[in-house]
């Protein structure tokens, strides 16, 4: 019998405008595997992660209660007319995992939990709770007079509590501790009237120095080395003590704890390029001694199942730890046993194996990271669910690929509706039902170029159609090496005390599976050498306020001839500064709140979006006002800054740079928070290209790359390596690694199984050899016979 919920078989989506959306109509089926391709920034994730996620999550969170909604974060309905038989949306997405210093992967995934459990059991002797084994958990302990009303009559109690806890008293539970360079901080032949302070802003005549020489604790005359014993702790360590200068009240406190307050306590990426130098110097981490880095104090290190402890457990590669727990045999403790088991098998299946639970979150890469969300869902009986994945393939070696494309396999068979963001054609061989969106970027972009099947999408003559199959050749010849940077005795993480030349001059690609050891050989090695300039896979935070031109500091340049042409003050052309509307304080829109409902948002009437006042839209630079500037898009800055009366050089440069890694279509005011993933990284690489220095190194920047687009990012390495830079690539995509004139391989395996030079030598040496999996894989994506 046919009833009319079997109809509800596909997610209709009409009129989408999200972003660059353009009034957009799909069908996208249900319980089928449907792949959205496109070049970077042509509006996937604005159609998949804007629309129909975001949908999802708004209308699950309409089911709970006005009060809970008012503790929920609000989201907006997406623009979009239509979005009907939309079903619960699960995200897995790139953002990295909190870089918090107390997360690791077990406390992220919840088998910390299930192994404390599993110790406060089974482990000898015991010492406790399972919170006895936490390490962000201290010991403490408390005794007082309680009062309370018994019987109409006010009574007196003695009470005492304990808490056994886990956490290492001297590290707080960290595993390092910091210790300050006093000799960072002051010249000790000086006086504080002399200048003794060599802390960034701490003038001799600034309030920073001023509050020493006027607390009275101090002589500012006296050189800092023949303080007594008081000055001099009083000088670095005096409690906070209220003290009057002059006829201001002010708050004086010992040096160290303000450094630790004013620079300590911030994120270090964050800081300004001489913030952060200072930190660098200043600060020194060290592995704790009381805990050697466990984190734990030594109760809890002294439990022991079998002779391991949980520090070890935690220590132990997750496929040996996975093992380990199979030779507990202990009936007690089944139904626990049997679920820590799934967990560490799906950390197996999914290929992060070769991690260790104690690993800090924060050092995940984005592909490390969303595969650990995923080990959640891999166990999971819910079906009818619709899965969201962006990119899952990044990170991946083209072995790992085929494992992540029978997860997903795995997921739409059990009766659930995948919806992947991709570029690797591994992965769009796969799918059901294909979407893709263009034809090009950002406004060029935002239409359905085609819908149908893998087949039908090499036929469709758009532009990831066109490229699909294609396969780059080998070079016929490769460039001769300069020199080499040496590498001796590396042992960093799962490294066997590799030595490797990494040759100069040249284009040098770092290749193996995903965890053998490749970043950990290049960042922990020849990162921070002088003359070395490291682009990473750290994502950029985008709010509104920011943009392309804020970023990459284009913005400097064009406000001084924006006021160099008009005689007034540079401040004037910044939205965020003195020039800013007063009505919206230079956002462009007015958001008004309305509680547990969605905010509304509404271009601001004043400025009717442009963000400045009305007065500094007066001033032009060649006949264009300031928010008209920040309108065009790169390849049209470019001109404008090129020639006639706007001509800037320093403009220009950066803005050549942007062109140079394909960002020529964005706009120059676009918010960084509607970029794409893919466009961030290239936005990224494009201002660490104006860094000085002889070596680049570059971690996988084919990272939200479209198939057309990797050969631009070829080009772009081609001209770095001729104009005389050495380029160091950790890459898995092929076509780099066709493109190398050298490779390094690092295996065979990930974790303990990796950490060899298992291959050195050209692109054609490996292919010939296949003695490795990168070789395997190479021979048979340039079709070698």
């Amino acid at each position: 019998m046919s009833l009319a919920a079997d109809n509800h078989d596909r997610i209709r989506v009409r009129g989408a405008r999200e972003n660059n959306l353009k009034n957009i109509d799909v069908d996208i089926p249900k319980r089928r595997l449907t792949v959205f391709t496109g070049v970077s920034g042509s509006g996937k994730s604005s159609l998949v992660f804007g629309t129909v996620a975001a949908e999802s999550q708004r209308m699950i969170n309409e089911t709970y209660s006005a009060f809970l909604q008012g503790l929920m974060p609000t989201l907006a309905r997406p623009d979009v007319d239509v979005l009907e038989g939309v079903t619960t949306a699960i995200i897995v997405d790139q953002e990295r995992m909190g870089a918090n210093s107390r997360s690791t992967v077990g406390t992220a995934t919840d088998a910390n939990a299930m192994l404390r459990i599993v110790f406060s059991r089974l482990g000898q002797p015991r010492i406790g709770p399972p919170q006895a084994y936490a390490f962000n958990v201290p010991s403490i302990s408390g005794a007082g007079a309680v009062t309370m009303e018994k019987g109409g009559r006010e009574v007196k109690e003695r009470r005492s509590f304990t808490v056994t806890g886990g956490m290492c008293p001297r590290c707080e539970g960290m595993g390092r501790v910091n210790d300050i360079d006093l000799a960072q901080l002051y010249d000790s032949s000086k006086s504080l009237a002399e200048g003794a302070l060599t802390i960034p802003g701490y003038t001799a005549d600034g309030w920073g120095v001023r509050i020493f020489t006027g607390s009275g604790f101090l002589d500012a005359d006296k050189p800092i080395r023949d303080y007594s014993k008081k000055e001099l702790d009083d000088f670095l360590h005096h409690e906070p003590t209220k003290i009057k200068i002059g006829d201001i009240n002010m708050t004086y406190e010992g040096l160290v704890p303000k450094v630790q307050k004013a620079f300590l306590s911030k994120d270090r990426e964050a800081m300004q390029p001489h913030i952060r130098a200072f930190v660098d110097r200043a600060v020194t981490f060290t592995v704790c001694p009381e805990c050697d880095g466990t984190r734990l104090n030594v109760g809890a290190r002294s439990s022991r199942i079998g002779g391991v402890n949980i520090a070890d457990a935690c220590a132990m590669q997750i496929s040996d730890l996975a093992q380990w727990v199979r030779t507990i045999d202990e009936p007690s403790v089944a139904p626990l046993l049997s679920a820590l088991q799934r967990s560490l098998d799906s950390f197996v299946e999914i290929g992060l194996g070769y991690l260790s639970l104690d690993r800090p979150s924060g050092t995940l890469s984005g592909g490390e990271a969303q595969r650990t969300k995923m080990i959640r869902h891999l166990g999971s009986s819910l079906t009818d669910v619709t899965y969201v994945f962006d990119e899952p393939t990044i990170g991946l070696h083209p072995h790992d690929i085929q494992s992540m494309n029978r997860l997903l396999l795995q997921l739409r068979d059990k009766g659930n509706t995948v919806l992947v963001v991709e570029h690797k054609p591994e992965t769009i061989a796969i799918a059901d039902h294909i979407v893709d969106l263009g034809p090009r970027a950002g406004t060029a972009g935002g239409t359905v170029c085609f819908e149908g099947t893998v087949d039908g999408l090499r036929g469709s003559g758009t532009l990831t159609g066109a490229h699909l199959d294609d396969r780059h050749v080998l070079k016929h010849a490769v460039r001769s090496r300069s020199g080499v940077l040496e590498i001796r005795d590396a042992h960093t993480h799962n490294l066997r005390h590799v030595d490797v030349d990494i040759p100069t001059g040249v284009l040098t690609v770092i290749t193996g599976v995903a965890g053998s050891g490749k970043s950990s050989l290049i960042h922990g090695s020849i990162a921070g050498r002088d003359g070395v300039v490291s682009v990473d896979q750290t994502a950029i935070r985008g709010s509104r306020r920011s943009n392309p031109a804020t970023y990459t500091a284009l913005l400097e340049p064009i406000r001084k001839a924006f006021a160099k042409a008009n005689g007034v003050k540079p401040a004037l052309f910044s939205a965020n500064s003195e020039g800013a509307c007063p009505n919206c304080n230079g956002s462009g829109m007015i958001v008004t709140d309305l509680g547990m409902m969605a905010s509304v948002t509404t271009t601001c009437e004043v400025c009717d979006g442009r963000r400045f006042d009305a007065s500094v839209l007066e001033y032009k630079l060649a006949g264009r006002d300031i928010s008209e500037v920040l309108a065009m898009s790169v390849d049209e800055a470019l001109e404008y800054f090129s020639t006639g009366e706007s001509r800037t050089p320093s403009a220009q440069a950066i803005l050549e740079r942007l062109t140079d890694v394909g960002l020529g279509y964005i706009r120059l005011g676009q918010p960084l928070n509607t970029l794409s993933g893919g466009e961030r990284q290239r936005l990224k690489l494009a201002t660490h290209m104006a860094e000085q220095g002889g070596v680049y190194i570059l971690d996988e920047p084919t990272t939200g790359l479209h198939l057309a687009d990797v050969e631009q990012l070829l080009g772009l390495l081609d001209r770095l390596v001729d104009s005389g830079k050495s380029v160091i690539v950790i890459e898995h995509h092929q076509a780099v690694m066709a493109h190398a004139d050298w490779i390094i391989d690092i295996g065979p395996g990930a974790g303990h199984d990796g950490g060899h030079v298992v291959f050195e030598g050209t692109p054609a040496d490996l292919v010939s050899a296949r003695s490795t999996l990168t070789g395997d894989y190479l021979a048979r994506y340039i079709d070698a016979p």
